[in-house]
């Protein structure tokens, strides 16, 4: 069973915590990390593009000019794709750009991501996370004493607007509650720091 070192918010010495082997020991699965990150990317797009093909392009309902006898090419109607007006050669249309992921999968991607930033030394548990004010200089000195120097995802047990409103104007900080973390900014940030309870509801909700 792993184990990692607690730090305080000061970043001095407060124990050392076990983790679940089956959560943040196993061996990464980079297949399913790439299935789901991509599945989290193709949520995001709107998928709103649009644009006329010749058939839904106004006008152009009569042949152009005769068939035969003028010497030009064959053309029916102006709304074709090489006229001026014309529409457009496969035009893209609205659509969804979903990439079904199984639950099995997706949660082996979380304990896979989990398990790698444990074993890159990325990952930093503190024993608790409490503001005296919201301002983002408190926070900036936190995060400084932690060691962090980077990007970071600070991941908490529950919403904590103080937390929240000391981070806003950090753009290297990421804040997540433990229910809806998600493996994408878990692999983007150069740092995970969970509170001790954070790693406990990780732990209940992944631990098959």
């Amino acid at each position: 069973m792993p184990t990692i070192p607690v730090v305080t918010m000061q970043g001095k010495a407060a124990g050392e915590i076990s983790l679940n082997e089956e959560v943040f020991g196993i061996k990464p699965n980079v297949g399913a990390m790439h299935l789901v990150v991509r599945s989290i990317l193709a949520a995001r797009r709107q998928g709103t593009q649009s644009a006329l093909t010749r058939a839904m392009v106004r006008g152009g309902g009569r042949k152009i000019y005769r068939q035969k006898g003028t010497g030009r090419a064959r053309h029916h109607s102006n709304r074709a794709p090489q006229f001026r007006h014309g529409g457009v050669v496969f035009a893209p249309q609205p659509r969804k750009y979903v990439v079904k992921v199984p639950r099995k999968v997706r949660r082996l991607a979380m304990r896979s991501a989990l398990s790698a930033k444990l074993a890159s030394g990325s990952l930093i548990v503190v024993d608790k996370l409490e503001l005296e004010e919201a301002k983002t200089r408190v926070m900036a000195k936190v995060l400084s004493d932690l060691g962090v120097t980077k990007s970071c995802l600070l991941v908490l047990p529950e919403a904590n607007e103080a937390v929240r409103r000391a981070g806003n104007n950090l753009p290297n900080l990421t804040n997540a509650c433990a229910d809806n973390i998600n493996v994408y900014d878990i692999l983007r940030a150069d740092k995970l720091v969970l509170t001790k309870d954070a790693v406990m509801a990780i732990q209940e909700v992944y631990a098959s």
